[in-house]
């Protein structure tokens, strides 16, 4: 039964102070009633003896300290799931927006989870089709696995996004897949974008969107990731569907975890973060994985633009920590035209092993994949020193490796936003390119596959 108080001490911005409370936890709902019967909704952030600090989703306006009522619910923030919920778009607290009918739950989810006990996790070993060849091909994503991408203010992560979302698949099964997208502190127009794009493609009809605001509240902010795993959990785990599950802008996440924390006057850590910054982000993407014994899996590829570039920053440092490689966008090569902008030098799938080769992908993916890198670094190296020095002081197979680079960018990695390459395609491409290259610089593939796909007198 809701406990009902009327001793609300103060109201300071989003805070509220509430007084001579019993039995009333951390995280726990409340609603607040204003004297002419309006309802406003609260979650508990602090519990100090009887005194409860909590936070309000909606204004504090218009609050009268003396004459408001408040409701302890007893419970924490809850999802309500069913398999209805693909094609539906929900606000970040999980009502939907999209003018459809309200969703009749087959559960009501704790949006916290359920820890996965480390001995049932299932090792990520399947390979995951983006339809991007600098990700399929050099930092292929697994099943199960945590991926993601770092990106910058101006750089169109989101364009990227909404590809991966419209395009990727799973090979070589006939297991449902289903794609949860959460969009944090976005703008009105990047919320226009992704739910035009998804209907207009069709990717909705397999999908769970949750959208939250700019001007939403920073304590639905925090909810939004919440409420997009709890969804991605059972489709994985009780449907038993591969579910990819991409958050942009983990950025936004942050910094309204940062205004939180001092809004309860925490000790900051780094750049004003709370201390427990790596514990939170760690709770959130460690909900990703597979479990023995259950078909259903969640893959997660978080966005996250990085301050000033910077990747020492803490929110991309410890994602990295946290996470099993990273897709990085370069600036330079946006500049130059490249669409998708992905630097695969210092980008790294630290399971693309697991997810290549016979009867995942194909029998040379791992030896085109080691050449292809080795070729384009250096013919990046070759380039710079052209600059340096001038074309004339390159050796022909400098000025082989320099071509190579060029057409490297123009042809693999610049696919543009609307192409959905399989992975045949994109292995070609590689084998067109590596062609360039003489047969005794191919040093890191097989004769045999060399044999098989080595492209005869291609011209320049």
């Amino acid at each position: 039964m809701a406990r009902e108080y009327r001793t609300i001490e103060e109201v300071a911005g989003p805070l509220m102070l509430v007084r001579g409370v019993e039995n009333v936890k951390y995280d726990e709902l409340a609603e607040i009633e204003l004297p002419g019967g309006e309802i406003r909704h609260c979650k508990v952030l602090e519990i100090d003896g009887t005194d409860a600090l909590v936070q309000l989703f909606e204004s504090s306006i218009g609050i009268n300290v003396e004459e408001t009522k408040v409701r302890f619910l007893g419970k924490g923030q809850e999802l309500a799931v069913s398999r209805d919920m693909l094609g539906r778009v929900f606000d970040g607290l999980g009502k939907p927006i999209d003018g459809g009918a309200a969703l009749i739950p087959e559960a009501m989810l704790d949006i916290n989870g359920t820890p996965i006990n480390p001995a049932a996790r299932d090792y990520p070993n399947e390979f995951i089709q983006t339809g991007v060849s600098a990700i399929d091909g050099l930092n292929t994503l697994v099943r199960g696995q945590k991926l993601p991408i770092f990106s910058a203010s101006g750089l169109p992560h989101n364009m990227l996004a909404a590809q991966i979302a419209r395009q990727a698949k799973v090979l070589n099964t006939d297991d449902k897949f289903a794609v949860v997208f959460a969009a944090m502190g976005i703008t009105f127009e990047e919320s226009d974008f992704f739910i035009r794009d998804f209907r207009n493609t069709g990717a909705i009809e397999r999908a769970v969107m949750f959208i939250n605001l700019a001007d939403d509240p920073a304590i639905e902010r925090i909810a939004t990731p919440r409420m997009a795993l709890t969804a991605a959990e059972y489709l994985a785990f009780e449907l038993e569907m591969h579910v990819l599950v991409l958050m942009t802008d983990i950025t936004y996440y942050a910094e309204a975890l940062r205004e939180i924390s001092a809004a309860r006057k925490e000790v900051p850590g780094r750049r004003g973060y709370p201390g427990y910054l790596y514990t939170d982000l760690a709770g959130l993407y460690e909900r990703a994985g597979r479990i023995k014994g259950n078909k259903g899996t969640i893959t997660l590829v978080p966005i996250l633009t990085m301050p000033d570039e910077d990747k020492t920053h803490p929110i991309p440092d410890l994602t990295g920590y946290i996470t099993e490689g990273q897709v990085i966008l370069s600036r330079d090569l946006y500049r130059k035209g490249l669409r998708p902008p992905i630097d695969v030098l210092p980008s790294l799938s630290r399971l693309k092993d697991k997810g290549i080769g016979e009867g995942k992908t194909r029998a040379d993916h791992a030896d085109t994949m080691n050449q292809l890198f080795a070729a384009y670094s250096r013919g990046k190296d070759a380039k710079e020193l052209e600059i340096i020095l001038g074309s004339e002081a390159l050796s022909v197979v400098d000025r082989i490796y320099a071509h190579f680079s060029d057409r490297f960018e123009e042809e693999y990695v610049s696919q543009g936003f609307d192409t959905d390459r399989s992975i045949e395609e994109t292995l070609n491409i590689g084998w067109e390119l590596l062609s360039i290259l003489p047969k005794n610089e191919l040093k890191r593939v097989h004769d045999r596959f060399i044999d098989q796909y080595y492209i005869e007198e291609q011209e320049d």
